[in-house]
């Protein structure tokens, strides 16, 4: 198992993956490998990690388990600027696991693929980089057995190696299997091939072959069959032209057939040390060369990568899909959906994230929620605040100050990414000037001023979105990410060109309070209220187990090619490219909800054709699930349905709700 860099986008959730692990929320998956499954997971304090879990079959093993208890004992050994770290495990849960810390970067495999070899000084920072790597898991006694390209990760401070002490300790406790080859062909070192033995210089032997790759482009032994690729390295076949000539005579020393005549990684380490200082010297020129310590930055030119965002939303209301923040937004008129809207998103059970039914009123407490009544400029929105209440004002408002230092940054640009998201979903011109959020830190507050032109109900609408969207954001952000930080209340500032601004909300976003809901119902029709039916990935999941019911089967099959055939009619509509059928859209039953899921697994459609695919397919779940308790009476336990999509990004629920009669029923 490898901890995953953005070259492996995090992947959904499936169906009965934890929602936690140990300290760490899980929020998708990064891969998975002969061990187990490398989740996605977000540290209370917000770092991201790789959570690696071995195979519940392999953890009932005790042979296997206590192989992964020595690979904790040794990974928690190590330490260095170029290794990833181990920060968690427990090795004795039912479920074995550990934690690393997530390393953002393509893979050295991904890099070439897609941009050819390193180039300029890449190839010695590389050396220098990877070779500390090694010489610090050998000092802590740690045989890595598994050095390729695909175990290195290429971030913008330079090259990680990952996955070390899975195989084998410096003083022979080995992890794996007595008699079973570990390790990659054309990775592997001639004595490994010939005795079966791995060492530090077994390393070494990879560690230039992997110098070589990386400076090239090319598999120094080739590619083919193993047993092909298995000759060349025994008979010192190495293909090497492209690799630095200076460096390449480090390379060509660790490639000897003779372990013992290779050189240790810390002199390889300080070898390629000065070949890179004597590199970035010569270009920077003598005056201008940077210090020891920073010579592999100097030299290293990886761009940060497309890094996939983990914050988790929430809230059902939250989009599923962050839109690139603006600071104008002019967005189109959405209209209120009939059914609840739920981004269950990789990993959660969506139970933290149920919303209750709320009408589109704001709050009624006292000094908290939207302000009401009349101000000393005749704005009947909002009301005029007093100094010595403690309520917010124009004059705290223009008191507050801009974000300060990186947390608080993080809180600004949060801020305005999510509001793009509820700004595309309002109408009538709303839009967040330059300098919208702002921060006082004595009144632990923030700030959010807007422009927003519409009628008064419109308006409470808009407000009561924009108010519920920014309690979100900040419980995420301030609560989740950065809880040092003193905020604890949000003000909503409405501006207007010509008149004072205007303080329309002011709210505490702490743990216990809740946040502004508008949208009324969200219950599918339902009718249940706030305590009504909403579903979940489990109930998913179980819906994905087929059933053995003759009945569930009937009305499983009938309630799919019914949406089918709906959705091929509507093509044009949706923007559907081609004929679907039961692989795209499937339906399934979870009894211990006495719910029917219906599920489209067709990629293409975006958010907007996801909901209009999902409104005309809920009616026919309804109408289905009602047809046959009229048909079976009680004996039929279903009544209540939802629809949802499983995209690359997460498990959406779109539409849901709970039907007694047709008219229950969407139409």
């Amino acid at each position: 198992m490898s901890a995953i860099g953005s070259g492996g986008r995090v992947q959904p959730a499936r169906p009965g993956d934890p929602v936690r692990i140990g300290p760490y929320r899980i929020v998708g998956r990064l891969g998975a490998g002969g061990m187990g499954t490398v989740h996605a997971g977000v540290a209370p304090d917000g770092l991201r990690v790789a959570v690696k879990v071995i195979h519940p079959e392999q953890a009932q093993d005790p042979e296997f388990r206590a192989r992964f208890r020595r690979e904790v004992e040794l990974s928690s050994r190590v330490t260095g600027p170029h290794v990833v770290p181990l920060l968690a495990a427990d090795p004795d849960a039912p479920t074995p696991w550990l934690a690393t810390a997530y390393v953002p970067g393509p893979t050295l495999t991904e890099h070439v693929h897609a941009h050819g070899p390193l180039t300029d000084g890449g190839p010695y920072a590389f050396a220098a980089a990877t070779a500390q790597a090694l010489a610090a898991i050998h000092a802590a006694g740690v045989v890595h057995r598994d050095v390729k390209p695909q175990n290195v990760l290429l971030t913008p401070a330079g090259p990680r190696l990952l996955d070390f002490g899975i195989a084998h300790a410096a003083d022979g406790t080995s992890l794996t299997r007595t008699g079973v080859m570990t390790g990659t062909p054309g990775w592997i070192s001639p004595e490994q091939y010939r005795q079966g033995s791995a060492g530090p210089a077994g390393d070494m032997f990879a560690w230039a072959a992997l110098v070589a790759y990386a400076a090239t482009g090319r598999l120094p032994f080739g590619a083919g069959a193993p047993d092909v690729v298995a000759f060349r390295v025994m008979s010192g076949e190495a293909d090497l032209d492209g690799v630095p000539v200076l460096l390449r005579r480090v390379v060509e020393k660790a490639l000897v057939q003779e372990p013992g005549d290779r050189p240790a990684a810390v002199e390889a380490a300080e070898e390629c040390a000065a070949l890179l200082a004597s590199q970035v010297t010569q270009a920077a020129g003598a005056g201008a060369a940077p210090a020891p310590g920073d010579m592999i930055t100097a030299a290293w030119e990886i761009p940060p990568a497309d890094d996939p965002t983990w914050q988790v939303p929430s809230d059902p209301r939250r989009s599923r899909k962050r839109v690139l923040a603006t600071v104008a937004l002019a967005a189109g008129v959405v209209g209120g959906l009939a059914g609840g809207v739920a981004a269950l998103l990789p990993g959660d059970s969506g139970g933290d994230r149920r919303s209750s039914a709320a009408s589109a009123s704001p709050p009624t407490t006292a000094g908290a929620g939207r302000a009401t009544g009349n101000t000393a400029q005749g704005n009947g929105k909002a009301r005029q605040q007093d100094e010595g209440t403690g309520s917010a004002n124009a004059a705290s408002w223009d008191r507050a100050r801009a974000a300060q230092g990186a947390a608080e940054h993080d809180v600004a640009r949060a801020v305005l990414h999510d509001q793009g998201v509820e700004a595309e979903q309002l109408g009538d011109g709303v839009d967040f000037a330059p300098g919208a959020v702002r921060f006082d830190a004595s009144r632990r507050e923030v700030y959010l001023s807007y422009r927003l032109s519409s009628d008064e109900q419109g308006t409470l609408l808009a407000e009561t979105e924009i108010a519920g969207s920014l309690c979100l954001t900040l419980r995420d952000v301030v609560l989740g990410q950065h809880p040092d930080l003193p905020y604890r209340t949000y003000v909503m500032v409405e501006e207007e060109q010509g008149r004072e601004p205007r303080v329309t909300w002011q709210d505490g976003f702490g743990n216990g309070t809740a946040c502004p809901a508008a949208g009324g119902d969200e219950t599918g029709g339902a009718g249940d209220g706030a305590q009504a039916w909403q579903p979940s990935q489990e109930g998913l999941g179980q819906a994905m187990i087929p059933s053995s019911d003759d009945a569930e089967i009937r009305v499983a099959d009938a309630t799919a090619k019914e949406i089918i055939a709906g959705t091929n009619r509507r093509r044009g509509t949706l923007g559907t490219d081609r004929v679907l059928g039961h692989d795209h859209i499937k339906v399934g039953f979870d009894p211990g909800s006495s719910a029917m899921y219906v599920w489209s697994e067709y990629l293409q459609w975006n958010q907007s054709q996801v909901e209009a695919w999902a409104a005309p397919a809920a009616g026919v779940a309804c109408r289905a699930l009602v047809g046959e308790r009229e048909r079976a009476g009680s004996a039929w336990p279903y009544s209540r349905y939802a629809v949802a999509e499983i995209g690359a990004s997460g498990y959406l629920m779109v539409r849901w709700g709970t039907a007694t009669t047709r008219g229950d029923c969407p139409s």
